[in-house]
């Protein structure tokens, strides 16, 4: 079983950034990809990126793409997500998530980290 924390996340004015971080512990040898997620109030969750451990490949959602980055480290199972030029839309709970190679998509979670973006 893997478990996820995130951390980094907290209050900003529009147009700011935050830097979050998802470190991974646990059975490990079988994780293949990490992912950022994010659900709004009132909204479904919805992906925002990922990180293939392997390649260091990334995949951003259309819209964060040119205001954050997503970025890892495979030898220490780290995940990061720097946000930049935030929105009053990207307040959300940012959820990291990873998937491992039996299938079954996303299949381990953390708890969330609150990001909250003010006018």
């Amino acid at each position: 079983q893997v478990q996820l924390a995130e951390s980094g996340g907290g209050s900003v004015q529009a147009g700011g950034s935050l830097r979050l971080s998802c470190a991974a512990s646990g059975r490990l040898f079988n994780m293949y990809a990490m992912g950022w997620f994010r659900q709004a109030p009132g909204k479904e969750r919805e992906f925002v990126g990922r990180f293939t451990l392997s390649s260091g490949d990334t995949d951003l959602a259309d819209s964060v793409k040119g205001r954050f980055t997503i970025s890892g480290d495979n030898a220490k199972r780290r995940m990061f997500l720097q946000m930049n030029s935030l929105k009053l839309e990207d307040t959300a709970v940012y959820y990291c998530a990873s998937a491992s190679m039996d299938g079954g998509g996303w299949s381990s979670w953390g708890q969330g980290t609150q990001v909250t973006v003010s006018p």
